[in-house]
């Protein structure tokens, strides 16, 4: 009987011996390579998120508006959308280690052009410099796929037993690069470090707020690069990346919104990533119009938002649950949220909140209703991707997992957009206005789902 022949790299299910399933990464520390694959994805995040920051202002210097400036923020996650599958369906057939490598390497020269993009905007035109920032970011979302890669991986060196374990770490690195880059940003964007910079760098180097976190971001990848050859190997493809095209995803992300097991759940998971993605692409233009905040200042409350959302994630969202259940936690987080949203730009202008040294008091203001936003984020983003396993059949939670990421990366490419749109063409205070109203649906959705729920249990 003739076998298929397999991809170089893919060992056949039948061949596999106990010893492979034990150590799927045969002859080398499987802990090791384990650490170094989070390294490989929070240093890959750090250098996404030390961007955070400087997207917006940075599209404002080449004289774009708030909604384009929002259009640049959503191409990341676009390309990434589209991305994602191509590179996890490569990998399957060329090898998971190639493809990390390239991605890498790919967002060393993302992140490098755009930060010569404002040197190549004076010599071709601000319009054409501004085309210079899509083509880069578009570019760094597509390399940016390569988290698929990533969780493919992790899953070929674990055995089933401890994937799950497995791929919390890299959810961990992925979060942690969110907190840690708009810090990193912070540092490298002061006025201080821009001046150390212009005496210890060449002339030919651009130094400024925006470039200065790019170059950073390049070098971050640089690193990551050098430390993925030297040390990731190429381990046995045991398992598939089980990505679908962008186009079978879409369908999927349809079929499952329309189920009426998860359906619900799904859609108020998008639903709520819109909203948050409307609050974060428009956050750093408010603060620029109405406090004259740039990029380091930003940096810091941005920080701030995902120290507590991190907190709440990694210590209190297991004891809550445990005590309150998953339902009133999702619903909980998504109250407070819709009125925390809605508080954002208007609490700029409470006078009643006292200034905190050098800090005005409309920065202590966003910084006081940030915390009950950050705080439901947290319990709303967990709670709703709980309830989703949880309703899902036991043998699909990977595909359930895939829902809400597509979700997600859906939400964070139109979410923006919409917000940018409502910023210019209606009022600055509009996008978080209706990003509040968001989650009056998500209550709904929740509230009849948890009846349904207890409808089911009594029969």
């Amino acid at each position: 009987m003739c076998r298929t022949p397999q991809p170089t790299g893919v060992t056949d299910e039948s061949e596999r011996s106990p010893e492979d399933d034990a150590d799927p990464v045969a002859g080398t520390n499987r802990r090791r390579v384990v650490g170094t694959l989070f390294l490989v994805i929070f240093i890959d995040l750090l250098g996404f998120g030390v961007l955070i920051p400087v997207i917006p202002l940075y599209a404002k210097f080449f004289g774009a508006n708030e909604f384009v400036g929002s259009l640049l923020i959503a191409t990341y996650s676009l390309f990434q959308f589209v991305g994602a599958p191509i590179l996890g369906r490569i990998s399957d057939e060329r090898g998971r280690r190639p493809i990390l490598l390239l991605s890498l390497s790919g967002s060393v020269v993302a992140w490098t052009l755009f930060g010569v993009a404002g040197e190549l905007g004076s010599m071709i035109g601000a319009v054409n410099g501004l085309v210079v920032l899509f083509v880069a970011r578009a570019f760094a979302g597509a390399m940016g796929g390569n988290i698929a890669t990533a969780n493919a991986y992790m899953a070929d060196i674990t055995p089933p037993e401890d994937r799950a374990q497995g791929l919390g770490i890299l959810g961990a690195a992925f979060g942690l690069g969110f907190v840690f880059g708009p810090a990193i940003a912070g540092l490298v964007s002061g006025e201080a470090a821009l001046t150390l910079f212009r005496g210890l760098l060449p002339a030919f180097v651009p130094v400024s707020e925006f470039t200065m976190p790019s170059f950073t971001a390049a070098l971050l990848s640089a690193a990551n690069l050098a430390l993925a050859f030297v040390v990731l190997p190429e381990p046995e493809r045991h398992v598939s990346s089980t990505e679908a095209s962008a186009g079978s995803r879409l369908r999927r992300l349809y079929d499952a919104v329309t189920s009426p097991d998860v359906g619900s759940l799904v859609l108020a998971f998008f639903l709520a990533s819109f909203a948050f993605s409307a609050f974060e692409s428009q956050f750093i233009f408010l603060t620029n119009d109405r406090l004259g905040y740039g990029t380091a200042e930003n940096a810091v409350l941005l920080t701030y938002i995902g120290v507590l959302i991190a907190i709440v994630q990694g210590r209190l969202i297991g004891p809550l649950t445990e005590r309150f259940g998953e339902y009133r936690l999702a619903l909980t987080g998504a109250a407070v949220q819709a009125v925390a949203l809605a508080l954002v730009p208007f609490s700029l202008s409470w006078t009643f909140v006292p200034s905190l040294g050098p800090v005005e008091s409309g920065a202590v203001a966003l910084a006081v209703v940030s915390t009950p936003l950050a705080f439901g984020n947290a319990l709303t983003n967990v709670s709703l991707n709980a309830l989703v396993s949880l309703n899902a059949d036991a043998g699909v939670q990977g595909g359930a997992f895939g829902l809400t990421q597509s979700a997600g990366s859906l939400a964070r490419t139109v979410g923006p957009a919409g917000a940018g749109l409502l910023y210019v063409a209606v009022a600055y205070w509009s996008p978080f206005v209706v990003a509040g109203v968001l989650f009056v649906p998500i209550l709904f959705l929740l509230g009849t789902v948890a009846r349904e729920q207890i409808r089911a249990s009594a029969n």
